[in-house]
Parts: structure tokens; sequence; C-alpha cells
């Protein structure tokens, strides 16, 4: 069974007597008492339980501790109840479900909105007539920027329609994010409509969609303009005549009664069928976070840090500075990213004052540098800054619960609590023995991880610059935008905006072909006359490989010049003549399109065209909608035909026979390809051979934080996102990557066949030269965890090899499954470390006996421990007794391991060298066997990798 599965038994179990007055009284499971109860750490057993609130199943009761109920949980009768006994049949009144979704008292929740008499004084006027207006209201389409409280506002109208008894308190609000499943219409069709028996494959029953479930209540359609043309006419069809069909069904005989909210952050009149726009007579404009009055942005401030003072049970202090330079980083999320930016500020301010008792203080100094850069964005605006300054004191104290209508679920909301997860590192890795300072450092990446994990999961869209970002690593694109204000200097004009994509993408490829080992790229006769011809791009070229060559370390080949200056040469050109022309052709609805469209966005193109083919399309009709667009595309240059799969592969030569226009196929296309084919296409010397040939090898961009190393292998991947298409795997790591990690291979195998439908590789390596091996095997598989004696640099789950021979890997594996990180372990008995060394030599090794070899090994450690003068962790004692018991195995095999002669060459130098023969030495007496030096060699690798680890 699941945690999340156990933990709503548990919660279910615990609630089945809870009655009225039990409740009242502050009864019922709190994620405290959940954890201690099924022995789950917090941040997991909190996590799960706001799954469950999200998901339906669990609802919340406001108040502190937090308390969780079943959503449809029924109060048992008592006194209380009694006491409103019917008075004619003197029957106890019926049991009353609980319900809690608002921070708000039963009053009118639009009272309370932040705003209602100021800037949204209009749009609650027109909420409240379109869900007053008789005799079912009006349909509503919410319109506004990202992150500027649509959801919170359509959230708002129903929590007013129940209070005014326009909508039963037990109907509910249905939310539905058509961006969720745009590239799918069929699956997004299905959800809304339902579908019935056999209308596609696994519709095994028949189903009632979203609409039916909203039957009685409100439906909220968010991103309403990624419904397809489909979609919207089936909707509007609903809303003249309140019938609809399942997918599968022709004849509309479903009824339902449901009051309709959409919204967009899209001009409706362009994004929008016009005939549906006109059956949506109210239309609700939400303003910008920076349009709206000082007052109000210090009103949603003061309420989105009582949020957090909430969480945190403290109350928050903060500086003018503070406040000012928060206001000043809105830039493009409107109130999103302001709850997002508080949300960051209050973690860091928790981790530095969690030895207050009452008060967190944040100071201007705790501000990390793109939010402390909100300053000088507010005082750009002088007006503007003596608002904000007139209405604030030297420092803003702000209380848990400060009274306004905010949503407390919302999608902004973390699935955790981040304070609780930064508590529980905190004290782990102070009973560690590490001092503040390094506590502080650590979890405060910690922390930002988090918070950009989510928040990249989140609709708040970026301008194009963070676009480019989620293919290019920031430190190149700042770097491009330092070298572009160099170039303009020195060649004395301006370049446009697609100067910072191209070059980006070009030193990004070249990074990646860095990481491949393929620098050095053959220059043409051809290419070196041409650039010839352009010789102030050559100087220009030469200054830029120098700015790379001081910035990463790493040597640029002459060739690289001469591929930046024909690229120069073709930005400053207003237009290229000649193109290649570019045609992605792919299977689905719209899955071509959606690749063209991002690519249209970052370089603007004029020379590239898209075509969807859904499945059920015949390759004859597809073949016929291609020849169209090759001809539409072609410049005389020949082009390029991107393609997924299938029959679209074949098809160069026909094209080449009926149109007389020489097309390449590059088949396995991404988005990436495409915006390099498009980027080559934009150069002078454009050619439909040599681009074929290039992205042909074409490994993708480097998602790389480029360190400074003495070398070329200096970049280390650090992937925000695994690419889709690689297999995935999970990394063994131990001294070898032979014995133990093959030996962990084997367990975890075991494990996932039982947990997993996934094929996962499970890959053992060695802790020598483990970041290249890693690196090396990022290029083949998606690393979705690792395991073992060392914890490696990567943003994926980690389990150590103590916890999971202990069995306690169920969180790891769920972690794998939630993509959570894990948590470090806390000390295990020495008792236990030797019980879990011998059941584990007694799984997984076939020629020892485990009950007569473990004491020796424990010995082994010890003479190690002592003539090093240290006392072991366990994880690490672990690790070096299973190893040991490796090469003892080995050594009983006559299997010996191999190592390069010149690494043989220095296992004498070693610090560690003497105390290892001593305890080898011990081998010999106890079991007449030795190591040899190759061994030692690993055993000395061991204690070099986990320097600041092995002593406790």
């Amino acid at each position: 069974m699941r945690r999340v599965e156990r933990i709503y038994d548990y919660v279910l179990d615990d609630t089945k007597q809870l009655t009225a007055t039990a409740i009242e009284q502050g009864a019922g499971p709190t994620t405290k008492s959940v954890a201690a109860a099924l022995e789950i750490v917090r941040p997991n057993v909190s996590k799960a339980l706001n799954d469950l609130v999200r998901s339906g199943k669990l609802q919340k009761l406001a108040g502190r501790p937090v308390r969780y109920l079943p959503a449809k949980f029924l109060v048992q009768p008592d006194a209380i109840i009694r006491k409103t006994a019917d008075p004619v049949t003197a029957m106890p009144a019926q049991p009353t479900q609980v319900t809690n979704t608002f921070s708000v008292s039963k009053t009118d929740f639009f009272d309370k909105m932040i705003g209602a008499n100021g800037s949204l004084k209009n749009q609650v006027e027109q909420a409240k007539a379109a869900m007053l207006y008789p005799p079912k209201g009006l349909n509503t389409l919410i319109v506004g920027p990202t992150g500027s409280g649509k959801t919170f506002f359509a959230n708002g109208m129903y929590q007013f329609s129940q209070i005014h008894h326009i909508i039963d308190k037990n109907q509910p609000l249905i939310t539905f994010n058509c961006a969720d499943y745009a590239h799918n219409p069929e699956l997004l069709m299905s959800h809304l409509f339902g579908y019935t028996k056999g209308s596609f494959t696994g519709a095994n029953e028949d189903k009632d969609g979203l609409i039916q479930e909203a039957n009685g209540g409100m439906l909220f359609l968010d991103e309403v303009h990624r419904l397809p043309p489909e979609g919207q006419e089936m909707i509007f069809y609903f809303m003249d005549h309140g019938t609809y069909s399942r997918l599968g069904e022709t004849a509309k005989t479903h009824h339902a009664d449901v009051r309709l909210v959409c919204a967009t952050t899209e001009n409706p009149e362009s994004s929008l069928l016009a005939t549906f726009v006109r059956r949506i007579p109210i239309l609700i404009q939400l303003p910008t976070f920076n349009t709206r009055p000082a007052n109000e942005r210090l009103s949603l401030s003061r309420a989105l840090f009582s949020l957090e003072a909430n969480r945190i049970h403290k109350q928050i202090r903060l500086s003018e500075d503070v406040v000012k330079a928060l206001l000043g980083s809105v830039t493009y999320g409107n109130v999103g990213q302001l709850k997002s930016n508080i949300q960051l500020v209050c973690a860091k301010g928790f981790l530095k004052n969690m030895q207050s008792q009452d008060e967190i203080v944040i100071t201007s100094e705790d501000l990390p540098d793109n939010i402390k850069m909100g300053i000088a964005a507010l005082a750009s605006d002088r007006d503007e800054l003596g608002e904000v300054t007139k209405l604030l004191e030297p420092y803003m104290t702000v209380a848990p619960e400060e009274a306004t209508a905010l949503v407390k679920e919302d999608a902004y909301e973390l699935p955790y609590n981040l304070y609780e997860i930064i508590g529980s590192k905190a004290a782990i890795l102070k009973s560690e023995g590490l001092d503040q300072e390094h506590i502080n450092n650590f979890i405060t990446t910690d922390i930002n991880i988090h918070l950009k994990s989510f928040y990249k999961k989140s609709d708040l869209d970026a301008p194009e610059d963070d676009k480019l970002a989620d293919i290019v690593d920031n430190d190149i694109i700042n770097f491009t935008k330092q070298v572009q204000l160099k170039v303009q200097d020195m060649l004395g004009y301006t370049f446009k905006q697609n100067f910072v994509y191209a070059v980006s993408l070009h030193i990004s490829s070249f990074v990646k072909r860095v990481q491949s080992g393929k620098v050095i790229r053959s220059i043409s006769d051809d290419l070196k006359e041409m650039v010839a011809d352009y010789p102030q791009e050559l100087d220009a070229a030469g200054l830029i490989k120098k700015d790379l060559e001081d910035h990463y370390q790493v040597p640029i080949p002459q060739s690289e010049v001469y591929y930046i200056t024909i690229l120069l040469a073709s930005l400053k050109s207003d237009q290229v003549a000649g193109k290649v022309g570019v045609v992605v052709a792919a299977h689905g609805s719209s899955t071509a399109s959606s690749m063209v469209e991002v690519v249209a966005k970052l370089l603007s193109p004029d020379n590239i065209a898209a075509y969807d083919m859904p499945v059920e399309m015949s390759p004859k009709v597809a073949y016929g909608g291609i020849v169209k667009k090759v001809r539409q595309v072609d410049q005389g240059n020949g082009v390029l035909l991107l393609v997924d799969m299938g029959s679209l592969s074949t098809f160069s030569q026909q094209l080449f026979n009926e149109t007389g226009i020489e097309v390449k196929t590059v088949d396995m296309v991404t988005t990436a390809m495409i915006l390099e084919a498009v980027r080559k296409t934009e150069m002078i010397d454009n050619d439909l051979a040599a681009i074929y040939q290039e992205l042909k090898e074409f490994g993708g961009y480097s998602k790389v934080n480029a360190e400074t190393l003495p070398n070329a292998e200096m970049f280390t991947q650090h992937s925000k996102e695994p690419l889709a298409n690689l297999p995935k795997g999970i990394i063994a790591i131990c001294s070898t990557g032979e014995g133990t990690a093959v030996k962990i291979k084997q367990m975890l195998d075991k494990k996932l066949a039982q947990r997993l439908d996934d094929d996962i590789t499970v890959i053992p390596i060695s802790v020598v030269n483990m970041n290249q091996t890693i690196f090396n095997l990022s290029q083949k598989y998606q690393i979705i965890a690792t395991t073992g004696i060392v914890k490696p640099n990567l943003n994926v789950p980690y389990i150590s090899l103590e916890k999971l021979l202990q069995g306690d890997g169920e969180d790891f594996f769920d972690q794998v499954i939630d993509g959570l990180d894990t948590k470090d372990i806390q000390k295990s008995s020495p008792s236990l470390t030797k019980e879990l060394c011998e059941e584990y030599m007694r799984d997984y090794f076939m020629y020892i006996n485990p009950h007569k070899l473990i004491d020796v090994l424990w010995s082994y450690t010890d003479t190690v421990s002592g003539e090093l003068a240290v006392s072991f962790t366990n994880t690490f004692r672990i690790g070096l007794i299973l190893h040991v018991a490796g090469a003892i195995e080995r050594a009983l095999l006559r299997d010996p391991i191999s190592v390069d002669d010149h690494e043989l060459a220095t296992v004498t130098k070693s610090p560690y060298y003497h105390s290892i023969q001593t305890a080898n030495q011990l081998l010999q007496s106890k079991l007449q066997l030795s190591l040899n030096d190759a061994e030692t060699y690993y055993i000395e690798q061991l204690f070099d990798t986990q320097t600041e680890k092995y002593a406790s």
C-alpha cells in the first residue's frame, strides 16, 4: 500500500466516531498526529494530506493546528444536535456535512476582497450581477494576465453564490485547466463531456464528464482559449440548450444545470470563436498588479505575509526597504509572482530566525539579488515611490490570520509545508555536527530548489528571455548580452533582439559539442573565402573567442571563430536571400504546430511551416499536405523536412520527383532541433547538405551552468528537465562499480519490479571519476534517482546505502514517483549496523559466509578507524564493510579487479595507505587471504571521495 493510501485510510478510521462537540472542541487528525501514529516524517505526511485535499478526498478545517476530515464527512449526532431535534418526530436532526474552504466568515465574500471598493469595484458588481441574474445566472468570462487572480475571483463568485443560496452548499465548484490537455483534444473533450464504452482504446465503461459532475454547481474553465474550435462549439451548444453528448455519441441526450465561468490570458476576440464569445454576456477584465493603487498592493502584500505568518506560527517584521523591493520585483507574474517572492523571502527569514520564539525579522540584507533589485525598479518611478513611501512605516509587522478574503488553496500554493521541511532538515544537519553557517548555506540552496521546481510547473508565463532560459542556461544568456554591447561598440551598429537568441543558441550548441568531445569542426575553402569578405566581423569574432576563453577557461578552436564571423554577418543582414526552407511534420492534432509556435516566438523566422498529422490521417493525405508546405517555404535552396517517425521519414525522394525541390529528411524531431535548424538557415552560408549533416549529429543544447575549470571537461551537467525521449535510469554507486553496486542493482531491480510500471535501468558505477561517469550517463539516460555510498551533486532523489539496507526504502520509492527530495536519516546503533551488513551479505553474496565473516570485517573497520584516529559514521562503515566483502569474494574467485598503471603507481602515496595495509594484514592473519594493490587503491578511493563524510 502506498503512503498516501495509508494516510487516507488512517484519517477515515480516526474520524469514524467524531461528534459535532468533539470537532467544535478541536478533535480530528492533524499532520503531527498522523505522522506520529504512522511513523512517517511530517513533511511527507503534510504533502500527502494536501494532495488528498486537492484530489477532493479530504477537507481542511480552519484553525491551528489544521485538522483534516473526509471530504463528505458526516458528523455523528450528539447532545448538541439533539437540542435541535425535529419537534414532530422527536428524532435527532440529520448529520451535518462539515465544509471550510475559505478563510472568511459566512458574510459576503466580496466585502473583504482587497480592492472591492477600489480597482475591482466594477468587476465585483459585474460578478454579483452575473450570479444573481434570474433564473440561472449569466455565463462569465474573466480576462486578465497570468497571476492577476482569475482563479481567486472565480472562487469568490462561487463563495458569493453559496452565501446567497444561489448554489446549494452541497453543490461543487469544479475547476478544469484546458491547457493540461491542449495537445490532445480528444482526451480534453472526454474529460469535459464524458465518454461511452468503446469510444476509444481503454474506454471499458461509460463515464460521466466534468459537466455532469458540476450539475447544480459551477464549472470553472481556466485557459479556455486552449479549447479547440470543436470544443468551443460543443460548449456553446451546451450554453444554448443545456444538453450535450458524450464522446462516442451522436445524440445530445444528457442534461446538466451548470453555471459556467471561463478565464483566459488572451484577447477573446482573437483567441476564441466569435460564436463562443457572443454567448458570454459578462466579460470581467482584471487589472495587472502594477496598475492597482499603492494601498491595494500593500494590502495584498500584507495579506500574503499573513498566510506565511500563519504557517510559521510567528509574527513577521519587515523593514520598509523589504516591502519596496517586493513591490518593485513584480514584473510579469502579478499577484502570483508576488506570492512566490514572499514565500522565498519568508523561508529564508525563517531559517535565519529559527531560534526566535515569537518573531521573524526580515531586512533588505536578507533578500536575494533579483528581489533586491526591485527597490531600484520602484525608485525609477518617482510618483509611484512617493505614494508607497507615504503609506509605509519604517517597519511593517504582520500577525497570523489577519482578516481578509483569501483562498487558502490556489494555483500558487506549495503542495507541502516548506517551513516543516526547513525545520526537519536543520535538525538533522545539526545532529550531524554542522555549524549554523553551513546549515544555512545548505538549506538556502534547498529552498531555492523547492520553490523553483514548483513554480516552473505553475502558469506564470515568463517573458521571451525566460522562454529562452528554458533551453539555454542563464549564464550563457547573460554572457551573450555582455558580448553584444562590446561587439556593437566595435562594429558601430546595433543588433536587434535576435542577437541574444542566435548567439546564445550558438554558444550553447558549442558547449554541447565540447561535452560530446566534438570540439573542432572542418573549415572548407569556401568558408574561408566568405569570411575574408567580413574583416570587421572576423575581428569581432576574435573578441568573442577571447571572452569565451576568459569566461569559461577553456581553449576555443580557430574553426569556431570562422563560424561566429558568419553568424555576426548574418545577424547584420536584414534579410538572408535564398534560405533553406523548414517544414515540421509530426503525428498528432497539434504537435508540429506547438513546436513551431515556440520557435516562432524566439526567432521570428519567415521560412518555416508546420504540418499536423492526426493519427487517423492516411499517409497519402499527409503526403499531399506536405507537398503544399514544401512549395510554400522553398526559396531556391531546398527544404529540410523535420519529422517525428513512421511514414513521414520516407517522403524525401518522392517529394523531389514531384516538385523538383531537393528535400532532406531528419527524424526524431524536437523543439531544440527545430531551433537549431532555423538558426542555421538564417546564416548567409546556409546550405542544405551542410545543415542536414550537422542536424543529424545535433545532440541538443547544453543546459548547464558552466563553471570555471582548467580544461575542456569543465562543463558539468545539471539538467533542469530530463529529455523525455531518454530511457530512465537509477545510478548505484560504490567504490569500484562492480561488487557492492551490482548487489545494490539486484536489490533495486527487485523493488522496482514491484513498485513501478516504467522500464527503469539500474546502472552500477564506481566513485572513481564519478562526476564524469554520471555526466556521460546523463547523455544516454534520464537520471531519476541515485543510491549508494556517496550522494552525487544531482537534483534527484537519493537514498543512502544504510537506509536502503534498513528496508526503509518506501519513502525513497514514493519520492522517485512523486519527484520529491529525500531526507537524510538519523544514525543507527552499531548492533543494527552489523545486522544490516550481515543480512545484506547473506542475500547478495554467493561464496562467503556472512555470519562468520561479519566480526572479521567489523574488526577490519575498527583497525582502520583506530589507525586514522577517527570514528566512522554508520553509513561509511556499511559502505566499507560491503566493499571489502566484495573484495574478499573476488579474491576467492580469483577474479582480480584492474586499475590503470598510472593510477596504481599512486597507491603508496595515499595518506590512508598505511592504515589500510594494517587492516589488510588482519585479513591475512584471520582468513589467510591477501588483497592486492588494486583492491587497496579502490579502498583508498572510498576515503578520498568522502573526506568530509566518513568521520562522525
